[in-house]
C-alpha cells in the first residue's frame, strides 16, 4: 500500500478538492487552500501537464514558478483523452467536496468532465470555474492574461503618470486578487452554503469581474465629479505630495503615506519643517512645489537613515524594500511569511508563508510541490484499484506513475 499524504492540520482539514487549474491564478488559490488543511489533488493530463512546469527560470530541473504555487498538494497524472482516464476522475468524485477548474467555458463539458456530468455522480458537488471573463458575455471565450483584464477594469489606465502613460504593475493583480483570492472565497462560500442547504452548485469566477471591486473608490469619485484624473494625478496615485515615493541619497526609496493631520504634524516636526504644516493637502502647482521640497529633503540622506530617524515618531514613513530585502525584514520573519522546505530534486527551496493565522487550527505548508504523478498509485489504491490494475493502466498509458 502506497503511503497516503494528507494535511495534518488547518481549518479546512477533511475537505477534499480536485484541482484542474494551471499556470498561476488557480494553482496559487488551491495551494493556499491546501496550506489551510484541505486535501488538494492536482489532476494533470499526463500528455499535456500544467504548462507552468516548463516555464523558466529553473531550480535544478524544476520550474521556480511551478514550485511557488503547488506545495501541499498531491499529484495524479491521467490520460484524460481516454475513457478509462475519465472514469478514474469519476471514481474520485464520491469523496470529493470541490472541483476547481480553469478551462475556457465549455471545454470541461466537451471532455466529459463538466459540472452536469459530475452532479449525476455526486449531487452536492461544488464546481468552481475560474476564467478571465466568466461563463457568459461577449468576451467569454476570448483569450486573455493579467494585462488584458486590468486593461478592461480601468486599473491599467490609472497606474502610471501623465508623462509615462499606463505602466504595467509589478505583481499580476488580476491573477492574484481576481483569480487566486476569489477562488478561495468562492470555495469557502459554496461550502458554507452547502452546509446550510445541503446543495452543491457551480460558481462562476471571472477575473475581470473580481478585480472591478479594486476600483470601487475610483469609480465612486468618477461618478461624483464626472472627471477622470490623468495617470498619477489622483490623490493616492501621485496627486498629493504627502502620499508618494521619494528617492534617497543611496538611490533607494522611501514611501511617505500620510493622510491624517496628526501624522503630518509628526512628520513636519521630525524633519524640522514647521512651514509645511498648512500645506498637506495642496494640489496642482502647489503640490508640485511641495513635492520638490520634500524630494530635496529626502535626497540628502540614505534610506535607512531616514527610517531610523522616523522610528518612534508615529508617522507613516517606511522603506521601499527590494525583493531580496523582503525575506530579511524582521517583521516578515516574525510573522513566518517566508518558509523553507526540502524538495527531493531541488533541495532547500523558499516560498511565501501562510498569510492567515488561526489560533485553534493553525495552518502551515504540508510538503514540497509534487513531481508529476507523485501520488497516482496511492490515490488509485484509495479508491479501490488493485496493484495489478494500476500496473495494467500504466502499461496502457492511462496513468503516469512518478519515478521518484
Amino acid at each position: 500500500m502506497k503511503k497516503k499524504r494528507k494535511p495534518a492540520t488547518g481549518p479546512l482539514k477533511d475537505i477534499r478538492l480536485l484541482d484542474f487549474t494551471r499556470l498561476y491564478p488557480g494553482p496559487l488559490g488551491t495551494m493556499m487552500l491546501a496550506d489551510m488543511g484541505a486535501e488538494v489533488i492536482k489532476i494533470e493530463d499526463m500528455n499535456t501537464p500544467d504548462y507552468m512546469r516548463f516555464y523558466p527560470p529553473y531550480i535544478a530541473s524544476e520550474s521556480a514558478g511551478y514550485l511557488a504555487v503547488n506545495r501541499s498538494k498531491r499529484s495524479i497524472a491521467l490520460n484524460l483523452k481516454h475513457k478509462k482516464g475519465v472514469d478514474i476522475f469519476f471514481s474520485l468524485l464520491p469523496t470529493t467536496d470541490i472541483v476547481v477548474e480553469q478551462f475556457r467555458p465549455g471545454v470541461l463539458d466537451e471532455m466529459g468532465l463538466g459540472y452536469k456530468a459530475a452532479k449525476r455522480v455526486k449531487t452536492d458537488i461544488i464546481y468552481v470555474s475560474l476564467t478571465g471573463y466568466g461563463q457568459n458575455g461577449p468576451y467569454a471565450r476570448d483569450a486573455g492574461h493579467d494585462i488584458n483584464y486590468i486593461g478592461y477594469s480601468g486599473i491599467l489606465a490609472t497606474t502610471g503618470s501623465r508623462k509615462t502613460g499606463p505602466i504595467i504593475p509589478g505583481p499580476q493583480i488580476a491573477d492574484v486578487a481576481g483569480g487566486a483570492y476569489m477562488t478561495i472565497i468562492a470555495c469557502l462560500s459554496a461550502l458554507w452554503a452547502r452546509e446550510k442547504t445541503g446543495q452543491g452548485q457551480k460558481v462562476d469566477v471571472s477575473m475581470l469581474d473580481a478585480i472591478l471591486p479594486l476600483m470601487t473608490l475610483q469609480m465612486a469619485h468618477y461618478h461624483a465629479v464626472g472627471l477622470t484624473p490623468a495617470p498619477g494625478e489622483a490623490a493616492l496615485t501621485g496627486g498629493l505630495a504627502c502620499y508618494g515615493v521619494y528617492k534617497c541619497a543611496d538611490g533607494k526609496y522611501i514611501a511617505l503615506g500620510i493622510l491624517e493631520e496628526k501624522f503630518w504634524k509628526s512628520f513636519c516636526k521630525m524633519v524640522g519643517r514647521p512651514e509645511w504644516l498648512g500645506r498637506q493637502f495642496v494640489i496642482g502647482e502647489e503640490a508640485e512645489k511641495l513635492r520638490a521640497e520634500i524630494a530635496a529633503l529626502f535626497i540628502t540622506q540614505k534610506r535607512d537613515q531616514w527610517i531610523a530617524a522616523a522610528a518612534g515618531c508615529d508617522t507613516c514613513l517606511t522603506p521601499v524594500l527590494e525583493i531580496g530585502e523582503v525575506e530579511k525584514d524582521s517583521h516578515v520573519q516574525a510573522r513566518s511569511m517566508i518558509i523553507e522546505q526540502t524538495h527531493p530534486v531541488c533541495g532547500k527551496i523558499k516560498g511565501i508563508g501562510v498569510p492567515l493565522k488561526f489560533s485553534q487550527t493553525p495552518a502551515k505548508p504540508s510538503w514540497s510541490p509534487p513531481v508529476l504523478g507523485k501520488d497516482t498509485a496511492a490515490i488509485m489504491e484509495e479508491i479501490g484499484y488493485s496493484q495489478k490494475e494500476i500496473e495494467t493502466l500504466r502499461k496502457e498509458s492511462i496513468i503516469l506513475l512518478a519515478e521518484n
